[in-house]
């Protein structure tokens, strides 16, 4: 079997330039967006995301960050790529589960929610999750106690509730943001871990399938 791949990125709030200087991404099976699209904006800012990754690669899935509107969430479920809360099927052997928004922050963006509303929608996927083949976790918000949830402080701004659904379940890759300067690769367990950082600093994670196993890499324009 040839190996086959997924470019994800997120962080993008709005810079479109980088997208079109990943010289991998029209050959990937498709293109993963973790989330923060936009800078609190609306249907039209976010089309226009989209509409240029579909300029160069047809297969996306997304999800909202804590930057983006409930109208930009609208506009990715019209538009059929919406991710957020939703296990679906890649590939015959490989799954994509998402989780957009993010726990609370000190800025009150548009799209945050409780640590327990993150705990409620990973319990309600967690037996679907738990039998998927190879599964790419999509989360915005990271989990806690990584090198991906790492503030220059030195605190750790992630999720509890993520960190134990990853114990848990062992999905074979973890693919998160949020924290912009927290990339990094790491791993809970055997999964990885990736925070391919800003799209506009030129971050980006390679995430290949072999017939057998995940694996991820960071990748930069």
């Amino acid at each position: 079997m040839s190996e086959k791949y997924w470019i994800a990125f997120g962080d993008v709030h709005e810079h479109l330039a980088n997208i079109h200087r990943i010289k991998e991404l029209a050959g990937a099976a498709g293109v993963i967006v973790s989330g923060d699209l936009t800078n609190v904006g609306d249907q039209s800012r976010a089309a226009r995301i989209v509409d240029a990754v579909r300029s160069i690669n047809s297969r996306v899935y997304a999800q909202i960050g804590n930057m983006d509107t409930r109208e930009v969430e609208r506009y990715l479920e019209q538009a059929g790529i919406n991710i957020h809360n939703r296990l679906i099927r890649l590939d015959r052997h490989v799954h994509l589960m998402g989780i957009g928004y993010s726990t609370p922050t000190p800025f009150s963006t548009p799209s945050e929610v409780d640590e327990s509303q993150v705990r409620s929608w990973l319990k309600s996927l967690a037996p679907q999750a738990g039998e998927a083949e190879n599964l790419i976790f999509v989360t915005h918000t990271p989990p806690l106690g990584t090198r991906a949830d790492l503030l220059r402080s030195g605190t750790n701004a992630g999720s509890r509730a993520v960190r134990n659904f990853i114990e848990t379940v062992q999905p074979g890759v973890c693919v998160t943001g949020h924290i912009h300067e927290a990339r990094s690769v790491d791993h809970i367990g055997n999964t990885v871990v990736i925070n391919p950082g800003t799209l506009a600093s030129g971050g980006y994670a390679e995430i290949s399938f072999d017939g057998q196993r995940l694996e991820a890499r960071l990748r930069q324009v």
